[in-house]
């Protein structure tokens, strides 16, 4: 009821009767009056004015079941939400889901991840109210060589989402992280589970530092967040998680239905080398068989990226256990 509550305020903007929201919901006013009471609690701030109704003047930072539903506008993706203040993983979490039969377009969603992970297995910080940690379970009917693009696709959507909300550059370090002036800020993990040729489902994770206003040492020439990027940019004000969360999952949705229609990044080529902060720039590809320095030309349909070498030789570099630096430093 509360999440009803918060979409009709929210979709009015102005004051709503309480007898408006009772026939609306079904509900007696006093419930009505318990549900707003319990919203206040959580930090909205819910006017009432006698003969007029109640009207939401403004909106704490959280991310919460209601929060995130009472903000969905999506025509399929995250329609069914499941929230967690705390959890081992939302990928680990998003797993057990699809075992269960979770279906396709289900979000999960948490405040604090104990044993977030990137990339290779490493460990990613995910502490309370400062960050957003979510995975989306798909169910597409792809060939599981084709899975990996879904990275690609995603770090797509989050690029875009973050530049909306926030008015900042963001962009992305091939393959999946999200950058905000060559440092990271969002990373994200693409799990599957297979058959030969079948794919049973995927998990897209992705963790974004929206509200950190510090790193450790090891971590700070190559991390930030969105409220120090703000900062650093001279804009006042911080970012709504749950709004940010939301306009992420509108353009995922956008760009999964591109992909979808090809089953490779044809569609997206154009968008993702324009954001691509390695473009035109002098990498050096780490490579177990081999490190080898050239000049990034962008990806292919495929999601590789093109690689000149010195001798003009161009080297199609996929993912895998191979990753990307700048000559002289993380870009």
């Amino acid at each position: 009821m509360k999440t009803k509550i918060l979409q009709i305020l929210r979709q009015s903007g102005d004051y709503v009767s309480g007898q408006e929201l009772c026939d609306s919901l079904g509900v007696s006013r006093t419930a009505v009056w318990k549900a707003i009471k319990q919203l206040r609690e959580k930090g909205y701030e819910i006017e009432a004015v006698q003969n007029r109704g109640y009207r939401l003047a403004a909106v704490p930072d959280v991310l919460s079941q209601q929060e995130i539903e009472s903000l969905i506008r999506t025509k399929w993706l995250g329609h069914e939400v499941f929230y967690y203040e705390e959890i081992d993983s939302t990928n680990t979490e998003a797993k057990r889901k699809a075992e269960e039969g979770a279906p396709h377009g289900t979000l999960v969603v948490a405040d604090m991840q104990k044993a977030g992970r990137g990339r290779r297995g490493r460990s990613w910080s995910s502490p309370h109210n400062q960050g957003i940690f979510f995975t989306i379970l798909l169910r597409p009917e792809i060939e599981p060589a084709n899975a990996p693009m879904l990275t690609l696709v995603k770090a797509i959507a989050v690029a875009r989402g973050i530049s909306k909300i926030t008015g900042l550059k963001a962009q992305i370090k091939w393959p999946n992280d999200v950058v905000i002036n060559g440092k990271k800020v969002v990373g994200i993990l693409t799990e599957m589970s297979a058959q030969i040729d079948y794919v049973n489902h995927i998990v897209v994770g992705t963790g974004i530092n929206v509200h950190q206003t510090s790193f450790p040492e090891e971590l700070a020439d190559k991390a930030t967040s969105i409220d120090l990027e703000l900062k650093n940019a001279g804009k006042t004000g911080t970012v709504s998680r749950a709004q940010l969360l939301e306009e992420i999952l509108e353009q995922f949705e956008e760009c999964y239905e591109t992909y979808i229609r090809t089953q490779d990044l044809s569609g997206l080529i154009e968008e993702y080398n324009h954001t691509l902060v390695n473009i035109g720039r002098r990498v050096k590809v780490l490579d177990p068989l081999g490190e080898f320095e050239g000049r990034a030309l962008g990806i292919n349909k495929h999601g590789s990226l093109l690689v000149e070498r010195e001798d003009g030789e161009v080297t199609e570099v996929s993912s895998g256990e191979v990753s990307v630096r700048g000559i002289y430093g993380y870009v």
